[in-house]
């Protein structure tokens, strides 16, 4: 595993017994989290009543085009910003 790769891990379990996260930064982290790991936004965007799904998927496609090293060094930095 790549020193990103292995910092990109530890943020994830640094982040995730953290509590009261603003909607517009878990839409971010979940946006750079799936640029990351999946690469660009697939698919249809879903309907009006899946608000939710909606949701993360608009975040999803405004990182569209970011390169997987550089949503890992995005992601890794909103999580030291909000993980204390």
């Amino acid at each position: 595993m790549s020193d990103l790769a292995q910092r990109f891990a530890d943020a994830q379990a640094k982040i995730k017994p953290v509590n009261g996260l603003g909607n517009d930064v878990m839409l971010d982290m979940y946006a750079l989290f799936k640029q990351a790991t999946v690469g660009d936004v697939s698919g249809s965007r879903p309907g009006m009543i899946d608000i939710r799904g909606r949701a993360k998927y608009d975040a999803w496609v405004k990182k569209k085009g970011t390169s997987k090293d550089a949503a890992m060094t995005a992601y890794i930095a909103l999580v030291e910003k909000h993980a204390k």
